[in-house]
């Protein structure tokens, strides 16, 4: 399974971005992307930003991350 996270570009340095993934930024590939502007949000694989999405979206997304990450902590020994 892949999977693409969303993040919103915050700096553009020729095919390559830094992308704000809500609390720590990447640099990413662009080059799949190259009407990519500053302030899109993108998903991004491996490294590549591979697909554009709405912020809505994105928040959307995210959430359900956490809340998948959440169920996996493991519990407190009793």
């Amino acid at each position: 399974m892949c999977l693409a996270y969303p993040g919103k570009i915050v700096r553009i340095e020729g095919d390559t971005g830094e992308v704000d993934f809500g609390g720590f930024t990447k640099m990413v590939n662009l080059m799949l992307m190259p009407a990519a502007k500053l302030g899109d949000m993108v998903l991004v694989h491996a490294g590549f930003a591979i697909g554009a999405t709405t912020e809505q979206d994105a928040e959307e997304t995210r959430d359900v991350l956490r809340r998948i990450d959440s169920a996996f902590v493991p519990e407190e020994p009793r």
